[in-house]
């Protein structure tokens, strides 16, 4: 059983621009007892491959894939173990989806190495044949635990959840997918069954912190941050939960100023975290794991792609 689980301390800053921690993480540094691991994230980047264009608008002159690209690069060349995933929402939203259906996109998030992914409703709007048909360039999985793809094309092809070990940490990675009906057409994601994503997020957490000896569970989440109605949300779901301790989401665009800390079931604490949309956040979780001892502690923050 794994003994690496319990927050000793949290330093959270979520925010537009570079956010420093006030717990001095660089103690950790050399520290033979202390394995770091950090985590990037995107969501909804909504195939926006060149930044935006400069017209006097908001965004102008923000995201696009090369920058993003770079940043990652040199988050690598400082951090010894880094994990990058996304949270679904990859294609639509510019002419490079609508041109050629996706291509683009997982072929550029497979040269910047991205690890795994979760989909959002709208990695569905060229149909699930047209998914499957982009999956041959992605060279990661994407994980959805709460869709059942076994009488369509996707069978086999979808995983419940993905482990990766670095630096002897074992890191399990689920998925939760929003109600694909209203969204989505039927005639794209045809026979796709959607099921309840809190119950089977604890399933598939509890199995892997219980029986898979994983250290973490991240959960990839396209549910949406949080709602004014009792719409499944990704608080609902760190609420209603016992063993994820991140939820990385997406859906809702939300860009977060401040990472948000909510309590379990069991009353432990999850982090919720969120990086925008379109490509114009890089999120960074920056967590250090004890050895032989209970706990870890974290930082989070999410960088402007300028």
């Amino acid at each position: 059983m794994s003994t690496r689980r319990k927050f000793i301390h949290q330093s959270i800053s979520g925010s537009f621009l570079m956010a420093t921690s006030s717990f001095p993480l660089t103690a950790f540094i050399g520290d033979d007892n202390i394995t770091p691991l950090t985590i990037l994230h995107t969501n909804d980047v909504h195939s926006r491959i060149d930044p935006f264009p400069m017209d006097g608008s908001r965004n102008q002159g923000l995201g696009g894939a090369e920058r993003r690209a770079q940043m990652i690069k040199d988050v690598r060349a400082k951090e010894k173990n880094v994990l990058l995933f996304d949270s679904g929402d990859i294609f639509q939203g510019t002419p490079y989806f609508n041109f050629f259906g996706g291509e683009i996109e997982m072929k550029l998030m497979t040269q910047m190495k991205y690890d795994c992914a979760t989909m959002g409703n709208h990695d569905f709007d060229g149909g699930i044949d047209g998914f499957n048909k982009q999956m041959v360039h992605a060279d990661f999985p994407f994980v959805v635990s709460n869709y059942d793809f076994r009488n369509t094309i996707l069978n086999g092809k979808i995983e419940k959840y993905k482990i990766f070990e670095v630096d002897e940490i074992k890191i399990g990675v689920i998925g939760a997918g929003i109600e694909l009906n209203s969204l989505v057409p039927e005639s794209l994601y045809k026979e796709t069954q959607y099921l309840d994503p809190i119950a089977n997020a604890q399933k598939y957490a509890a199995l892997l912190k219980n029986e898979m000896d994983c250290d973490y569970v991240v959960c990839l989440s396209h549910l949406g941050y949080k709602y004014n109605d009792n719409k499944v949300s990704d608080i609902h779901l760190a609420q209603n939960t016992e063993d994820i301790d991140l939820i990385l989401g997406g859906h809702t665009h939300t860009f977060m100023r401040k990472a948000d800390i909510r309590r379990n079931k069991k009353g432990n604490e999850v982090i919720v975290s969120q990086a925008g949309w379109a490509g114009i956040l890089l999120g960074q979780i920056n967590i250090h794991f004890e050895k032989n001892k209970k706990n870890v502690c974290l930082s989070c923050k999410n960088t402007l792609i300028k």
